[in-house]
């Protein structure tokens, strides 16, 4: 506990051990790339246990200025958050443009991107995906997995679900790579015209298994978002159940104030 100094409560030692590695890095002294001092080091330098250290270095990961990877340390990070704009993040102009979503928001976040697929097939659909399609539980679907690279790291992870009679005329979406676009360009391209994109986030801690995918620090949150996307005729032709390391993303919403 810190000691009460003119009637206030003093900043505790980690937390000023914190404060001074955070501006470091905000400074400039800790590039990105560069790896933090490790424990033993902050030890000797500071003069202080290795449980204050632990307990800096908990509010240092906490900014979200560095990353921990097993083995290894923690790391600056090298890269501003991607900023989803709801109100132009599914424009058409983007995909006749030739470029999906994920591309166009890293190409604007000056970000390096790469999408690697995962699994395309026939499966059976799950109980939420199924019931945002309006198909029968275990009913055949196509699933589309991909994991999402932003500069080399492991930032996002996504699964499409699509109706099976919707995708079995469309070649192309059962292709690695469907075309400029995306697959919501391939769908538009055989009739099924989007009128809106639904969206729902809740923000958790990651399971272990989800932190590795993502190379995350255990317990660290992410954004479990599910989107479906609506034509006009009201039909769910997509489910994308995606999971995203959250302090990589910004995400911006413009409501209307409507009567």
């Amino acid at each position: 506990m810190g000691t009460a100094v003119g009637g206030e409560r003093a900043v505790p030692r980690y937390v000023q051990i914190a404060d001074e590695i955070v501006q470091q890095i905000r400074a400039g002294v800790l590039k990105p790339g560069d790896m933090v001092p490790s424990e033993s080091e902050l030890v000797d330098r500071y003069g202080v246990s290795g449980g204050t250290i632990r307990k800096a270095m908990a509010e240092v990961r906490a900014s979200g200025l560095v990353e921990t990877r097993h083995g290894k340390g923690s790391i600056v990070k090298d890269r501003p958050p991607v900023r989803h704009r709801s109100s132009d993040r599914f424009r058409r102009s983007h995909r006749r443009g030739g470029k999906a979503a994920y591309l166009a928001e890293s190409a604007q976040s000056g970000a390096t991107a790469k999408v690697s697929v995962l699994f395309i097939g026939p499966m059976e659909a799950p109980e939420d995906a199924a019931r945002r399609l309006g198909v029968d539980v275990g009913a055949q679907v196509l699933a589309r997995r991909r994991l999402y690279f932003r500069n080399g790291t492991p930032v996002e992870t996504a699964t499409s679900y699509l109706p099976w009679d919707v995708v079995k005329e469309i070649p192309e979406l059962f292709a690695e790579n469907p075309g400029g676009g995306g697959i919501y360009a391939r769908l538009e391209d055989h009739g099924h015209e989007f009128a809106e994109f639904v969206e729902t986030l809740q923000a958790r801690p990651a399971s272990k298994a989800e932190a590795s995918e993502l190379a995350l620090s255990p317990g660290s949150a992410v954004v479990h978002l599910v989107r479906e996307a609506r034509t006009t005729e009201g039909r769910v032709v997509e489910v994308c159940d995606t999971l995203m390391a959250a302090d990589q993303f910004v995400f911006e919403y413009r409501i209307p104030a409507a009567d």
